[in-house]
Parts: structure tokens; C-alpha cells; sequence
């Protein structure tokens, strides 16, 4: 079936997202995030650029907001562990499926997991280095981004920086899915919301001027190749 993206599917609704999913597949899902946030996210660009000059310099605490699985916190304490650097990582996450999951995967890992909303962290205080998240914007409303970006930005602390990565919606980034993902459907991805949900999520996703129209002072829009964004909020002493 072809969809219109030259418009955000603002209304359609992932899979995993029903609370009376399927837990088998659901399970399957966060199971296979580990490859596709690997090979779609690259979130070892994040270790580089944001956590590990920061851990170099002492310990450090670090945010997942949306952590779904965990996967991207499991990888980020397995570098910083192999690199003989210090943190704090917690995957926060609203669903308890998915934080329930991420702890019975935990490895060994030491991460903090919690299920809340990230007012809740605000309330109490907490502060970070690192606040990120991975392909959770189009998940939300317009009200829950402006309450994401004044949520993150309150839990930053100084000298931190807020990161929130996510796709870009193109052409070329639901034809390549589409097609990578309908190799794998019948094998590899089976039994799980990974080829119908990202697909979806494409069409959910902004474009790059979409999203800088939403955001407020002091927040920048990134474009990344092959079709990437990352909204960011600098350091005070780098804006």
C-alpha cells in the first residue's frame, strides 16, 4: 500500500503502542531492538560525541527517556564498562511492559529502571549530564513534546546536553525500511511489531523543518544522513 508523505500521519498508531497488545510479540519486539537501533540509530555516535569526552572527565549521570527495551542504555554501560569510565544510566520509561522487560534483560548491567514520566524526576529534583532519548518524538502529541522538551531541559544540569534523536520522515527512508525489513519479515523479524510499527513510525515521524517549527528558543534541528534528526539543547556555556 503507498502513503502520502508529504504530510505527518499524525493519527495512526503503532502496534506495540495498545495496551492489550499481543505480550508475545511485544516481547519479540524489544527483543529485536538491539539490531535494528544498531543498524537505523547508530547510537554509538552518541557514546562518542556526548557521553564519553563527559565520563572522561569523572562520573557522570545519565537519562533514557523512552527506553523502551533498553537496548541503547545496555550498550552505552557495556562501552563505558570496557573503557574503565564511571556512570549513573537510567532507562525511564511510562509503559511498565516495557521497563519490566528491560530489567529482566538487564545483563548484569547495574542500570537504574524506572517506570514514571520525566515531571516525576523533575519534581524530585534530579539532574543529569546526559539527558537523551531515541525514537520517541513521534510517538507524541504536541503537548506531550512541549512537555518533553521542558521536562528534559529542567533535567539537565550544567554544562549537560539534552539529545533527542529520532527518524526523518522520507521517501527514501520508507522505501529502504520497507524493503530491508520485508527481506527479514518471514525470519529474522517475525513474531514481532518491527516491520508494520516502523513503518508507521516513519510516517509519524517530521520532517526537519516540521519539527524546528515546534520547538523553542534555545533548541537546534539537526539533519544526519540517511535520514536522521536530533534536537538538541547546548550547554549554556556553549549557546
Amino acid at each position: 500500500m503507498r502513503h502520502d508523505l508529504s504530510m505527518r500521519a499524525a493519527e495512526a498508531r503503532e502496534l506495540m503502542d495498545d495496551p492489550n497488545a499481543d505480550i508475545g510479540m511485544l516481547e519479540q519486539t524489544y527483543t529485536r531492538f538491539r539490531l535494528v537501533n544498531a543498524l537505523v540509530s547508530r547510537p554509538g555516535l552518541l557514546y562518542r560525541r556526548e557521553i564519553r569526552p563527559r565520563a572522561r572527565r569523572g562520573p557522570i549521570r545519565i537519562l533514557d527517556i523512552g527506553a523502551g527495551g533498553g537496548d541503547v542504555c545496555r550498550m552505552i554501560a557495556g562501552r563505558l564498562r570496557r573503557a574503565g569510565l564511571d556512570a549513573e544510566i537510567t532507562a525511564l520509561d511510562a509503559d511498565a511492559r516495557a521497563i519490566r522487560w528491560a530489567a529482566d534483560h538487564d545483563g548484569g548491567s547495574g542500570i537504574r529502571y524506572r517506570c514514571a514520566f520525566a515531571a516525576e524526576l523533575v519534581a524530585e529534583g534530579e539532574q543529569f549530564d546526559v539527558v537523551f532519548s531515541n525514537h520517541l518524538l513521534h510517538h507524541l502529541t504536541g503537548a506531550e513534546l512541549d512537555g518533553l522538551l521542558r521536562d528534559s531541559a529542567a533535567l539537565v544540569g550544567d554544562g549537560g546536553v539534552v539529545v533527542h534523536r529520532d527518524i526523518a520522515r522520507t521517501r527514501f527512508a520508507y522505501a529502504l525500511y520497507d524493503a530491508a525489513t520485508w527481506v527479514f519479515s518471514g525470519t529474522l523479524f517475525r513474531g514481532s511489531f518491527i516491520r508494520q510499527d516502523g513503518l508507521i513510525s516513519i510516517r509519524r515521524s517530521y520532517t526537519r523543518r516540521e519539527l524546528a517549527s515546534l520547538v523553542p528558543s534555545g533548541w537546534t534541528v539537526r539533519f544526519g544522513l540517511p535520514s536522521r534528526l536530533e534536537l538538541r539543547r547546548e550547554p549554556e556555556s556553549a549557546s
